[in-house]
């Protein structure tokens, strides 16, 4: 029960941060929100992993699982999570939430293709589900601008649906590590290591990725609004999933963690004032519905 709950706790985690998110991108770039979101949540999560390090967590690490959290990170919290920022602006968080959840679909992708497991008819019918879904929820009617809104649709669809392919990445490899370790300490450690290995990175690439160093410009409201989001989102989302690892299959896991379009399409409505369609609704559960038959029946 603790790991169904700890991956249940991801979601309402991802849920709260993509709220701080949609509300921060209103004002900033994707590239710089992720700067900022990075490099002020690492010295939080450097606290955790000196106390970590003190009772002897960081200590059970190998080199090789280090090495797999920090690529796992550059993938999952670099790449993806800017792309996942800029769904977000270009779509808003009731359709860019449900497709970046996909991400259990690609898993099963990886499997097959990787591991060689079968191809069921009920993963078959939910894959051809989520994609319906997705279709439901990339659909929008036009203003006065119909053809500028199509291409504001398409991109955020492209970035939203790579967002899931990167996340899919990230997730198998940091499993991989937790499966290794499997303690409490060391999901912290490697939390950790993910964060501040990427923030480190970006903080450095940023006279190329954001040359006009506009993440340096940013309100204090948005800079609180990011690091807020990021502890939710980095300090107890992905903790919380790399925890749930090691107490369900990461099969069980990932699916609950996805269930991240039910609570943001109704916080979207209620805390930012999106205006949800019919065929947006349908299309946040018939994406989490197809996810579940994939990996439950």
């Amino acid at each position: 029960m603790i790991g169904e709950l700890a991956a249940l706790g991801s979601a309402v985690s991802w849920t709260v941060s993509a709220m701080l998110y949609g509300k921060a991108l209103q004002r900033e770039k994707p590239v710089s929100a992720n700067i900022v979101r990075l490099a002020c949540t690492s010295p939080f999560l450097l606290i955790l992993l000196g106390i970590a390090a003190w009772s002897g967590g960081l200590g059970n690490l190998s080199q090789n699982v280090a090495i797999l959290a920090g690529i796992s990170g550059i993938i999952g919290l670099g790449l993806g999570d800017t792309l996942y920022m800029l769904s977000l602006k270009l779509m808003g968080v009731s359709r860019a939430v449900p497709i970046t959840c996909t991400y259990p679909l690609f898993n099963i992708l990886w499997a097959v293709l990787l591991i060689g497991e079968k191809l069921t008819l009920f993963r078959v019918l939910g894959a051809l589900i989520i994609f319906s879904g997705i279709w439901l929820l990339s659909y929008g009617k036009g203003n006065s601008d119909g053809e500028g809104q199509s291409r504001f649709l398409l991109r955020g669809l492209l970035a939203a649906l790579v967002t899931a392919i990167l996340w899919s990445i990230s997730i198998a490899l940091m499993g991989i590590a937790i499966n290794e370790t499997p303690r409490l300490n060391d999901a912290l450690v490697i939390n950790t290591i993910r964060t501040v290995t990427v923030g480190a990175l970006l903080l450095g690439m940023s006279p190329i990725i954001d040359r006009q160093r506009d993440f340096l410009k940013m309100k204090k409201e948005t800079v609180a609004t990011l690091t807020v989001g990021g502890l939710v989102a980095l300090g107890l989302g992905w903790f919380f999933l790399a925890y749930s690892f090691t107490g369900i299959p990461e099969t069980q896991a990932v699916p609950i963690s996805s269930t991240t379009p039910l609570f943001s399409t109704l916080a979207a409505v209620i805390l930012l004032h999106e205006k949800i369609t019919l065929k947006n609704a349908l299309g946040s559960v018939i994406v989490v519905a197809g996810i579940f038959m994939i990996f439950i029946v």
